[in-house]
């Protein structure tokens, strides 16, 4: 399948589509125009004007007022890559880097940046063969982009740094030799334009909003099972509470969770509790604001995808190149930080359900084995869920809310933005990790309710994931079944 880089809206579900999909790329015909015609300006302009150009004619950073002279512009450029090329700490993960190389080949299509064409269709057979340069989580501080990870995603196409192709680490001499590449000379300014702009952080965003959009999903799908299993109310979810207090997500969230009860025979027996706990009661509300706030979230970072954020900015058709700020990456780092905020409030509420599902009330063995005592049973699997829920807590401290003055002061206020994008990541993971716990626990639970069922759907998942993880009559060691619920989620397709 082909994706054609266009002008068009690029949205995350169509990245989705791509990345999942194994999509080629090409450039429109309209795309290459573009490229070449900004491409032609510049050269144009630099040969004209005698007045410096930013990044183009001059050094970077606090570096701006040196002039640099004709011949030693293309040398310019691959000592930006070779010096910025600073990342430490651990790889970012292959689907990441490939976003990443998406992202900055649709940034560079719209020709306000200065690459040539044959730069831009070389990150394009990165893509389309699966070469993942090598980049790191640490280095960047979001300020004029994400320039050390996009050195590092970018030094290959310049026989530099290093990739990993079908499973082998090599250098970006050897790869280039591989695939029978010549590297690429990097004109004037086109150092800068890889490596100035938002594309990592981006990409970690992306792939977040991916994963939490399935989370909130199967954190609704998990709760259910767990109110069925403790014996929970249906009121909570009565859709005349939500609609005076009418909050998209919490509405979304009570429809969501009443279609999920239907044909229950549990829901529907007598209650001996007027009122269940928060953690059961409130889930629209907790996990409707999750809902909005990835509504936000999305929309913010639609945007951000779908512009140019290098520095400075090639306007032909406006006769202007402007230095300015695009690279900045406050829009997305405040976003980014409050995404973390709602995937830890998911589950942090998730522990809490896990919590009261093994303290021995409503009718439920104490940690949910039938000879407790002798058997510890689900005791330690919420200990689990219990420090993964402070860690998360730990790591939602904002990243935005930092800055540290870099190139001499010139970067006088950076955003952080690649630490929020790296603390979501882990937020995400915990996350999953965490539900994956309740699930273990809410199966093991549902089955003290037999012979009553819950409703055919989740029956129906309840019978997918004992197929993986079985009811636990005796001690057992824990970690491979919450090793296999973790994948179980990762996995299943919930389609309800």
């Amino acid at each position: 399948m082909i994706h054609q880089i266009s002008a068009g809206h690029l949205t995350q579900d169509k990245i989705e589509e791509i990345i999942l999909n194994g999509y080629q790329l090409t450039l429109s015909e309209e795309t290459r125009k573009r490229i070449i015609h900004c491409r032609e300006y510049l050269d144009r302009k630099i040969a004209e004007s005698d007045k410096p150009i930013y990044g183009v004619t001059t050094g970077f950073g606090s570096l701006c007022k040196i002039s640099i002279n004709e011949d030693q512009l293309a040398q310019l450029q691959i000592n930006l890559m070779m010096s910025h090329a600073c990342g430490t700490g651990d790889r970012v993960p292959n689907d990441i880097v490939k976003i990443m190389i998406l992202l900055k080949i649709q940034s560079l299509s719209y020709g306000y940046s200065g690459c040539k064409l044959d730069t831009v269709e070389r990150l394009i057979d990165f893509f389309n063969n699966d070469i993942y340069p090598i980049v790191y989580m640490q280095g960047s501080v979001g300020a004029s982009g994400d320039l050390v990870p996009l050195a590092h995603l970018c030094l290959p196409l310049v026989g530099l740094g290093e990739v990993e192709y079908r499973g082998n680490r090599m250098s970006g001499s050897e790869i280039n030799k591989m695939m029978g590449w010549e590297p690429i000379r990097l004109g004037s300014k086109e150092g800068l334009a890889l490596l100035n702009g938002t594309q990592n952080m981006s990409a970690f965003a992306v792939w977040s909003l991916i994963q939490a959009k399935r989370l909130s999903l199967q954190a609704d799908i998990i709760a259910t099972m767990s109110l069925e299993a403790f014996d929970g109310r249906k009121d909570p979810f009565n859709l005349a509470v939500h609609l005076v207090r009418p909050h998209k997500g919490q509405i979304a969230t009570a429809s969501h969770i009443l279609d999920l009860l239907k044909g229950s025979e549990l829901i529907d027996q007598p209650k001996v509790n007027v009122q269940d706990p928060y953690s059961f009661r409130c889930i629209p509300q907790v996990h409707g604001a999750v809902k909005d706030t990835l509504s936000y979230v999305k929309s913010v970072i639609d945007i951000e995808i779908n512009a140019t954020t290098d520095n400075p900015t090639v306007c032909p058709d406006e006769d202007l190149i402007i230095s300015a700020g695009n690279f900045h990456g406050e829009p997305i780092a405040m976003p980014m930080d409050f995404l973390a905020i709602a995937m830890c409030e998911l589950s942090n509420i998730s522990e809490r359900r896990t919590y009261k599902l093994v303290s021995g009330t409503r009718g439920l063995p104490s940690f949910l084995v039938a000879k407790p005592g002798v058997n510890s049973g689900f005791m330690i699997p919420q200990y689990t869920a219990a420090s993964i829920v402070s860690q998360n807590k730990t790591l939602c401290m904002p990243a935005s809310a930092d800055s540290i003055p870099t190139s001499q002061g010139q970067e006088d206020h950076v955003s952080m933005g690649a630490n929020a994008g790296t603390k979501l990541y882990r937020v995400i993971q915990n996350t999953e990790r965490v539900l994956a716990i309740e699930l273990m626990n809410a199966a093991q639970a549902l089955e003290f309710r037999r012979p009553l069922k819950s409703s055919p759907k989740i029956e129906q998942i309840f019978e997918s994931y004992r197929k993986v993880v079985p009811f636990i009559d005796n001690d057992e060691v824990m970690y491979p079944y919450i090793a296999k619920s973790i994948e179980f989620l990762k996995t299943l397709d919930f389609e309800f």
